[in-house]
């Protein structure tokens, strides 16, 4: 595996990680009681993107080394994920 082939896995990984840790410890204005007149009730208090992107980055990374880690000692292989995905007969 190339080291762009590595980047492209882990930059792809870190924007579906993205999606599932972005709603973590967000309290929407309705639920703080903060409703601003003009917004949507469900809008965050404080969405804390900073801290959003630094777990993201943290989990991604540990992720995508397991999975480098299991695809370098071969005990993940390619026709292992293509018969995973139904396209190689098991």
């Amino acid at each position: 595996m190339t080291w762009t082939t590595a980047l492209a896995i882990y930059f792809v990984a870190w924007w579906i990680v993205l999606f599932a840790v972005l709603p973590f410890g967000v309290r929407s204005q309705h639920e703080a009681g903060e409703v601003v007149p003009g917004t949507d009730p469900g809008a965050p208090v404080m969405p804390r993107l900073v801290r959003v992107v630094v777990l993201n980055t943290i989990i991604t990374a540990v992720l995508c080394g397991i999975f480098f880690w299991l695809f370098l000692t071969r005990r993940l292989t390619f026709d292992d994920l293509a018969t995973l995905w139904g396209l190689l007969p098991s």
